[in-house]
C-alpha cells in the first residue's frame, strides 16, 4: 500500500501536485456532481469521477480546435468562389478591409466576441451604413462557415443588430418620360436597345439582369414568357415573367448588343436624363402593374421577391389607373 502511495505521489510531483491537491480536485468534482453520487458505492463514484475527467479532456481538446480569423475568412471566401466576380471581388474586398483592423486576423475564432465584432465592424466600415450592413453579412458568414468546421461553436455576430435603413422612395416614370425613353430607343443608333427598354420596363427585370440575359436561349416565344435565371438573377433565384410589349419586334431585333452598359447609359442621356435613379424602371413597372392589374401575388412573382412586404414598403407609389391602363395599352411602335 506504501509503494502505492508512494507511486502517486511521485506522479504528482512530476505535474508539480501532491496528494492534497488531488483530494481537494477530487473533492470539488463529487461536489458539482451533487445528487448524482448521493447514495453510490465507492466505484460507482470512481467511475463518475472518471467519467467527468474523460468527458472533460475532450471538451477542452474541442476547445481548444479553431483558426485564426484571417484564415477561417479566406476559406470562407474560397468556399464561395463559384458565385459570381463581381460578387467574389466583394468578398475579397470587404475581407481585407476587416483584416486592416490592427489584431484582428490574427485572434483565434472561437475566442472573438459579440463585442470584440462589434467593435470591428464600428472600425472597419463605420462611416457607412450600407458598408456596415453588408460587411456585418460578410464577417455572419465568416463565422458561420467557422462553425460547419467546428472551430467555433456560436455565431458571435447573432446579437450585432442589423441597422436599419430608410429606404428613399424612388419615383416611377410618368408617362411622358416613359414615351421619351421609348421615342429615343426607336433611333438607329440605339434600336439595339429596344429591347432591352421593353424588358426593363415592361417585365421589371434589372439592368444587371438584362445586361447578362440571353435571349436565344431563355425566351420561350410559344408560351410568351422570359425565364431569368438563377445565374442572371440579383437574388440568384430564378423566376419566369410574362414577355410584354415585344410583338412588333422581329426575332433579329431581339437582342442584348455588346458594351451594354455604355450603350444604355447613351440612351438615358440622348432622351434628356442627366441623372438616374437605379431601378427606377423596376419601379414604374411594379407601380403601374399593381395599379393596372390588381394583383400583388402574381407582381410578387414576376419581380422575385420572397413575400409582398417589400412591395408594400418600397414599391408601391399610388398611380390613376387610368394612367396605368395607358401605360399597358399604350401601341409601342
Amino acid at each position: 500500500m506504501e509503494t502505492g502511495t508512494m507511486t502517486i505521489e511521485k506522479e504528482l510531483n512530476k505535474y508539480h501536485l501532491n496528494t492534497l491537491d488531488a483530494d481537494r480536485l477530487t473533492l470539488d468534482v463529487v461536489e458539482r456532481l451533487g445528487k448524482r453520487v448521493e447514495g453510490c458505492r465507492r466505484p460507482e463514484v470512481i467511475a463518475l469521477i472518471k467519467r467527468v475527467t474523460v468527458l472533460g479532456v475532450l471538451a477542452l481538446a474541442a476547445e481548444e480546435r479553431t483558426e485564426t480569423f484571417a484564415t477561417t475568412a479566406w476559406l470562407s471566401v474560397e468556399a464561395r468562389c463559384d458565385r459570381r466576380a463581381a460578387t467574389c471581388r466583394d468578398l475579397r474586398y470587404f475581407v481585407r478591409r476587416m483584416l486592416k483592423i490592427p489584431g484582428v486576423g490574427e485572434r483565434p475564432l472561437r475566442a472573438m466576441t459579440t463585442s470584440e465584432c462589434r467593435e470591428l465592424l464600428r472600425q472597419a466600415f463605420g462611416s457607412s451604413l450600407h458598408s456596415y450592413r453588408k460587411g456585418r453579412a460578410i464577417l455572419h458568414s465568416i463565422f458561420a462557415y467557422g462553425m460547419r468546421q467546428d472551430w467555433c461553436e456560436v455565431n458571435p455576430v447573432d446579437r450585432i443588430e442589423m441597422p436599419r435603413v430608410q429606404e428613399p422612395t424612388i419615383e416611377p416614370l410618368s408617362l411622358t418620360d416613359a414615351d421619351r425613353l421609348l421615342k429615343t430607343s426607336t433611333s438607329p443608333k440605339h434600336r439595339k436597345m429596344r429591347f432591352s427598354l421593353l424588358l426593363m420596363l415592361y417585365c421589371g427585370m434589372r439592368p444587371a439582369e438584362v445586361s447578362r440575359f440571353c435571349p436565344a436561349r431563355d425566351v420561350l416565344w410559344e408560351e410568351g414568357v422570359l425565364i431569368v435565371r438563377p445565374n442572371v438573377s440579383k437574388t440568384g433565384g430564378g423566376r419566369m415573367v410574362p414577355l410584354r410589349r415585344v410583338a412588333h419586334l422581329s426575332r433579329a431585333e431581339c437582342i442584348i448588343p455588346r458594351n451594354w452598359k455604355k450603350r444604355w447609359r447613351e440612351l438615358r442621356h440622348d432622351a434628356g436624363f442627366e441623372h438616374w435613379r437605379a431601378d427606377t424602371l423596376r419601379h414604374t413597372f411594379a407601380t403601374f402593374h399593381a395599379a393596372h392589374f390588381r394583383n400583388l401575388p402574381e407582381l410578387q412573382l414576376e419581380m422575385g421577391h420572397r413575400d409582398v412586404n417589400l412591395l408594400r414598403s418600397r414599391y408601391m407609389v399610388p398611380a390613376s389607373r387610368r394612367d396605368a391602363e395607358a401605360f399597358w395599352l399604350r401601341i409601342v411602335k
